[in-house]
């Protein structure tokens, strides 16, 4: 199979310059990168908490998914990950506002820590 780079300038490029795409398609599936909730015209982390975080990485990615010719409404599987899950409530409530149902499967971690000082981190697989 052939794999075509997603890239739009309506998400963040890859952070410091990293060795790695927005996203890739390969059939009719796009793989996102792992979308931190960081403002493409300014490189900056959004301001405030976990809500407004997640709100921001949802952002992205579906600039991501457009460029790819997909929507939120394709995604088959998201890996959310946090530096604190007790904000896990506040980032179910905008997950389940921005993802509907049949939602996708999804995993959740903490991890210790997440590029720029993010809070969370999501990335995703979508039907195209």
């Amino acid at each position: 199979m052939s794999k075509e780079i997603i890239r739009t300038d309506n998400a963040p490029a890859p952070f410091g310059g990293a060795p790695y795409n927005q996203g890739v398609k390969t059939g009719n599936l796009v793989f996102l990168a792992g979308q931190i909730p960081m403002d493409p015209a300014t490189g900056a982390l959004v301001e405030g908490g976990v809500v407004e975080q997640t709100h921001k990485c949802f952002d992205n990615v579906a600039a991501i998914l457009e460029a790819a010719g997909s929507d939120l409404s394709k995604v088959i599987r998201a890996q959310v990950y946090m530096i604190d899950l007790a904000e896990f409530g506040e980032m179910n409530a905008v997950y389940s506002e921005r993802m509907a149902e049949p939602y996708p499967a999804r995993s959740t971690f903490q991890v210790a820590a997440l590029p720029a000082g993010a809070r969370v981190e999501i990335e995703v697989v979508a039907e195209i």
